[in-house]
């Protein structure tokens, strides 16, 4: 492949149909994102149908990640056509069901007036209505507000989460991540977690069969992030709710921090929210957005996520293009080879148990054996696509295939920076011979090449991952 940052795209009405689903994928998108927060489960059931015919039809892997609601604050309904909210006007919050006005704000959570306190920021919708809280009574907190703006419908409400006694995943989210589970995701994305328990609540209901994505979206979770690295599959760094939580301009540097972190530890990491907003109307990025796919690259995201652009955007398969453009050239500015030395130092310092050790040494060695031989490609034989993860974290230039026999880890490697992945028969006691011919068979090597062939045992609690290394040169 020529790209190798992975694209998540999110279905909805401008992509539900198999003939914009087509669309989608041959633009570009590597994993399909189905929004939960909207629509009934039956219909995200169809819709995963849909993509699983689609991908068959096309001979493409394809993943699937369905992102649980979570606990969400939402205020009564405004009126319609909505109303003005303006700086330096009060407002009463009252907890409970109501019709919201200018003058009073229904906030649908019982423990409102426990659970904020004079000084605390409230903001409204995507955060633009911004207010802050100067008097407390039995009955409602009195708040005067800071940014105003036009809101309408029934927005949510921000409130500080660090005090919030909503708990996530919530009872839904568990009857949804077990409905979807069975249907067949490859992903549950967890909403709103501020504990490596919140995510470990989900493992309990659906197992091991799952890989499960961590949004990090509140200040809790900046604070907890090495034990949720810990216990999550992949980690999406939710910068809508992020940039609500904590101060606007630290967004960047903790989407560099979380990034560092995530590949350091050869996690999958996706960059999410507003990347090509403007393109839910627009033909084209700005320059804002441009810049900021490509520093996202530079960082070392392994996958960039679109919302609205292709959930209800006017041209979602050009939005895919335009970003799948924009990642392959910031590529080419990279320094992976420096990256790679680095990630060697850390993990002798970082990397504690024998199961990490034996990882860590076999791909460090892979990494730095493959620049040795000018190979041209690493081919990883993986049953859970572990080794696969384990050595896209060094960010190898030369092309890195993921072999497995199972349909479901193939699907799952589609998220992570680089693999291109392949479904191959048994590999019985012909492992290495499989993975070169299949490799030759799609053109990814050539006869005379030197590839590097890493073999990978035992499953997801097994004290062995990536234990064997072999140099091949392709006949």
């Amino acid at each position: 492949m020529t790209r190798r940052t992975k694209i998540v795209a999110t279905i909805g009405p401008a992509t539900e149909s198999p003939e914009a689903l087509e669309r989608a994928i041959l633009a570009g998108a590597n994993v399909v994102r189905l929004n939960l927060s909207h629509g009934h489960v039956d219909e995200h059931i169809e819709a995963l149908a849909r993509v699983r015919a689609v991908a068959e039809r096309l001979d493409l892997p394809i993943g699937v990640l369905a992102d649980l609601p979570g606990p969400k604050v939402r205020s009564g309904q405004f009126p319609d056509g909505g109303v003005e909210l303006t700086a330096g006007t009060f407002v009463h919050l009252r907890p409970g069901e109501g019709a919201s006005d200018n003058g009073t704000i229904w906030v649908e959570y019982e423990t409102l007036l426990d659970d904020i306190d004079i000084g605390d920021r409230v903001l409204i919708g995507d955060g633009s209505i911004c207010m802050r809280v100067e008097n407390m009574t039995s009955t409602y907190a009195e708040a005067i507000i800071e940014t105003g703006g036009r809101t309408q419908g029934r927005p949510g409400v921000h409130l500080p989460s660090e005090r919030l006694s909503l708990t996530t995943p919530t009872a839904e989210d568990l009857v949804l991540a077990e409905k979807m589970v069975a249907a067949g995701v490859e992903f549950l994305a967890v909403s709103f977690v501020r504990h490596a328990d919140d995510v470990a609540k989900v493992r309990q209901v659906v197992g091991t069969q799952v890989g499960l994505v961590a949004k990090i979206e509140t200040a809790s979770a900046i604070a907890n992030l090495g034990g949720i690295l810990q216990v999550s599959d992949a980690i999406m760094v939710a910068r809508g709710d992020l940039g609500i939580d904590c101060p606007l301009e630290d967004v960047p540097h903790l989407q560099k921090s979380i990034i560092r972190q995530c590949v350091e530890y050869g996690t999958p990491v996706i960059t999410a929210t507003q990347v090509l907003e403007s393109m839910i109307t627009a033909p084209s990025p700005t320059r804002a957005e441009v810049t900021d796919i490509a520093n996202a690259v530079f960082d070392g995201t392994d996958a960039l996520m679109l919302s609205g652009e292709t959930a209800v955007g006017h041209d979602p398969a050009l939005t895919i293009e335009t970003m799948g453009k924009i990642a392959e050239r910031a590529e080419a500015e990279a320094s992976y080879r420096q990256w790679a030395a680095r990630l060697g130092r850390i993990q002798r310092q970082r990397w504690d148990s024998l199961h990490d050790r034996i990882t860590a040494a076999v791909t460090h060695a892979a990494s730095e054996a493959a620049v040795d031989i000018g190979a041209t490609a690493i081919l990883c034989c993986t049953n859970t696509g572990r080794t696969a993860r384990a050595m896209a974290r060094f960010r190898p230039e030369m092309e890195l295939v993921a072999l497995s026999p199972h349909q479901r880890t193939v699907n799952s490697l589609s998220l992570s920076w680089g693999v291109g992945p392949f479904k191959v028969d048994d590999f019985g006691s012909e492992m290495v011979s499989v993975a070169v011919a299949t490799a030759l068979e799609h053109g990814l090597v050539q006869p005379g090449d030197n590839a590097l062939v890493l073999a990978g045992t035992g499953d997801r609690d097994s004290t062995t991952s990536a234990n064997a290394m072999r140099v091949v040169t392709v006949r």
